[in-house]
């Protein structure tokens, strides 16, 4: 094929898509520029010979692949890639300014062996930021390290951290400063790994962490990035391969010289016939309805036998997979109006949040064929549609003072609410225990041991309870709703089955007079289910969901994490006829939120205790990391409540005065609600800041204000500042847990990893800064140092004392 014969010919629709780096080279210019693109990709999807786009052929790519330069406005151009005749154009690169030409034309275009994609690599940029750094660090003086850039952002230079990896990197010492800092590598084990091979001349030159954070900071190929971030934390290339490169590799061998091929990969690409990801291009856009990480495509658009379990820490994306696998379901139905696919998740306000997302993804005509509910809500809708009565459903709080009434009435007050409540939903009515017999038989794995008498004791309060429930006007809890609407729709699914069986003996004929004489046209309520946070379901939300759909291909598809589990519902799915062992069950491992700072500080607060899979087996965090940067965890230590609160309120007051922080995306996690109100109060009253409480409603989204929740309001959300307050002795883990010490050592054992959970959960939804503070005597989750090297708050409130930002160390 000569040079140029693919060049774009004829008035035709053309299909234009936009690569992920392009996608990136927007982000970073934004407002005119990405404007101007969006606007010229309509112009060229709809004919690509108009004039006015001032295509240019500028090289050939290959013998099936094109080169092209073209205008998006006076001052912006593009780089494109060309194939099919020019039925397929692909947006590589944008540049604007009086040099954009000559930037686009000295960029390096080539096939990852390892991925298939097309990748971009700016030499130029890489060598006048990068490499011409060396020539700063030669003069360096004999003796004198050199130092990375600090981040500008008010964190305290001497404030204390701990590293992502079980082993902290040092820094250079003077004598190494010239040794490349990937000489252990040779180029055959860096290609292997996936790292594009232009980039490895300038690679060989990188000798200093300064030169190394500009050149991820630059906009390279992302399997390059994340290779290389690994191997500078000293992870074996062995394990750089099974968690990074094997995510990204392609499922067929790679030809290199197939650039047709390879620009129609799934791999960093978005289709922009979507009138919706079109609109994007130019406005502020969630970059995860545009691209999938590769690991996250194959999950989303795969095809499987059964049922299929996601795990993976905060922030991988979980929830974008389940969005995009509902999407991916929606569009393989056949014509219709009905709703097959469910979206099912744990609250009402998770589910409310799934919906708006969805209707972002795919707009309203996907969510035409979606349920998107509570597993709560979706449970009520089964028993109410049954003409069975239903009775008013007790809050968290009714619940725990009812059984307070049965505890003082019955005299047996040795146990406590807490673990009553949790034994009668986890126990009894996951274990279906409708006799004391079957309660004193029933298996309770993952729950406090206790006797045969204490179990009799337990049933006689759970009696005294369920007869509370009884009276007029009637109620109920959510777990007896949800067990209630397991049993009708379990009976639903026995009769659709043996109405599908009886079908088969008579030869396949419809049987209109059998089935319209059962009243219903009986079938499976949904042919596919997807569930986020899965791990917060409890048995009877299981039992109610697997019969809900029938076994067989794509039926359930489930995301969670059991690090995030913050409520005591520990279930085993395959006791409850959902198997998603082996292959069934993938993990993800790229967190796209927290940077890797604050996520090394929140890895070390479950360090060592062993969490479940969601099922028989157990999970870690093995490969889990962030290619994010940004300042390092901030401690503060005060000697008392006031003083903790004020120093908060001052920190708040200058990340909005200082720099620019809406108010709206900064948040003040505490651990229960009381103290929620004593922390809005000094904030408001004191400072004059605006506050709002996160309640079970959430909270306005347009109100600019700072956000104060208890830590488990915060499940589900994330902020650019979190304050995660209170980490003290005797609120985190609550001093109540010390109780079971001696006397339950099991029970104490799951209290603590609860409360490790559910800060966990807290800090990882900073996005840039994390801020911990306490009064009183640090909790032992935190660092052990920590009350040595953390910043003293009552210093913040002196006139004369260092500012947040200040460089001084922490006092002893």
């Amino acid at each position: 094929m000569k040079h140029g014969a693919g060049r774009p010919a004829g008035r035709a629709r053309t299909r234009v898509r936009v690569g992920r780096q392009a996608h990136g080279d927007l982000e970073r210019r934004g407002g005119a520029v990405a404007d101007a693109v969006g606007d010229f990709v309509h112009r060229l999807r709809s004919d690509r010979t108009n004039r006015a786009l001032r295509l240019s052929f500028l090289r050939a790519a290959g013998d099936n692949g094109d080169l092209y330069l073209a205008h998006a406005d006076t001052r912006c151009m593009v780089l494109l890639l060309s194939t099919d005749g020019g039925d397929e154009m692909r947006v590589l690169a944008v540049r604007d300014g009086a040099r954009a030409r000559d930037e686009l034309t000295r960029l390096t275009v080539e096939i990852n062996p390892v991925s298939g994609a097309v990748e971009v690599v700016d030499q130029s940029e890489v060598s006048a930021n990068v490499v011409a750094l060396a020539d700063r660090t030669e003069t360096t003086p004999e003796g004198a390290e050199s130092a990375p850039d600090a981040p500008r952002v008010s964190a305290p230079s001497g404030a204390s951290t701990y590293e992502q990896t079980s082993e902290a990197v040092p820094p250079p010492s003077a004598s190494s400063l010239r040794t490349p800092l990937f000489a252990g590598y040779d180029d055959r084990t860096l290609l292997d790994l996936g790292v594009v091979p232009a980039l490895l001349p300038a690679l060989r030159t990188v000798t200093t962490d300064e030169q190394f954070e500009k050149l991820v900071a630059h906009n390279l190929p992302e399997l390059t990035r994340d290779v290389l971030l690994a191997l500078r934390d000293r992870v074996d290339p062995k394990d750089v391969e099974r968690h990074i490169t094997d995510k990204w590799r392609a499922d067929e061998d790679v030809n290199t010289g197939d650039w047709a091929r390879a620009a129609r990969r799934a791999v960093s690409q978005a289709e922009t016939d979507d009138a919706a990801v079109l609109g994007a291009l130019g406005k502020s856009f969630d970059a995860w309805r545009l691209f999938l990480h590769p690991e996250q495509q194959r999950l989303a658009t795969g095809d499987f036998k059964g049922s299929t379990k996601v795990t993976g820490g905060p922030g991988t994306g979980k929830t974008v997979v389940a969005l995009h696998r509902v999407r991916h379901l929606v569009d393989r139905l056949p014509p219709g109006h009905s709703r097959s696919v469910l979206l099912a998740t744990y609250n009402t306000n998770l589910a409310l949040d799934l919906k708006e997302r969805l209707r972002q993804l795919g707009g309203d005509a996907l969510l035409r064929r979606v349920d998107v509910k509570s597993v709560d809500a979706l449970a009520r809708e089964v028993v109410q549609e049954s003409h069975l009565e239903v009775g008013r459903p007790l809050d968290d709080e009714a619940a725990m003072n009812l059984w307070h009434t049965v505890l003082a009435e019955t005299g047996l007050l040795g146990y406590d609410a807490d673990f009553l409540d949790a034994e009668f939903r986890h126990v009894i009515i996951a274990g279906r225990c409708g006799s004391w017999e079957t309660y004193r038989r029933v298996g309770r794995s993952g729950r406090p041991r206790i006797s045969t008498a204490q179990r009799h004791e337990v049933w006689q309060l759970v009696q005294a309870y369920k007869a509370h429930l009884e009276t007029v006007p009637r109620q109920t809890t959510y777990a007896l709703i949800a067990d209630q609407a397991a049993g009708l729709e379990q009976r639903r699914m026995a009769r659709a089955e043996e109405q599908a069986r009886y079908k088969d003996e008579q030869g396949g004929r419809d049987l209109i007079h059998r089935e319209a004489g059962s009243g219903m046209w009986l079938k499976p309520r949904y042919r596919h289910i997807v569930v986020d946070e899965a791990q917060d379901l409890s048995a009877s939300h299981w039992r109610m969901l697997r019969a809900m759909v029938r076994k067989g291909p794509n039926d359930l598809f489930l995301v969670g994490d059991a690090h995030q589990r913050i409520y005591s519902s520990r279930v085993v799915l395959s006791h409850q006829g959902i198997e998603i062992r082996g292959r069934a069950s993938r993990r993800l491992t790229l967190n796209y939120r927290t940077t890797r700072q604050i996520l090394g500080s929140a890895n070390q607060l479950i360090t060592g205790v062993p969490f479940d899979d969601l099922d028989t087996g157990t999970d870690t965090l093995d490969g889990y990391r962030s290619v994010l940067t940004g300042p390092a965890p901030q401690f503060w230590r005060a000697p008392d409540r006031l003083t903790e609160m004020r120093a908060v309120a001052t920190l708040i007051k200058e990340r909005h005065d200082g720099h620019g922080t809406p108010y709206s995306a900064m948040a003040v996690s505490v651990p229960d609600g009381s103290v929620a109100q004593e922390f809005a109060g000094v904030l408001a009253r004191e400072f004059l800041l605006p506050v709002v409480e996160l309640g079970r409603d959430g909270v306005r989204s347009d109100v600019d204000a700072v956000r104060i929740g208890t830590m488990h309001r915060f499940k589900g959300l994330e902020f650019q500042r979190v304050f995660l307050t209170c980490v003290g002795e005797g609120h985190v883990p609550h001093q109540r847990i010390e109780r079971y010490r001696a006397a339950n050592p099991d029970r104490y054992r799951q209290e603590e990893q609860r409360a490790r959970s559910l800060v966990f959960v807290a800090a990882t939804r900073a996005r840039d800064e994390l801020v911990v503070t306490w009064s009183g005597r640090a909790s032992r989750f935190l660092p052990p140092d920590v009350a040595k090297t953390a910043y003293r708050a009552a210093d913040l409130l002196r006139s004369d004392g260092p500012p947040s930002g200040s460089s001084e160390s922490a006092a002893a």
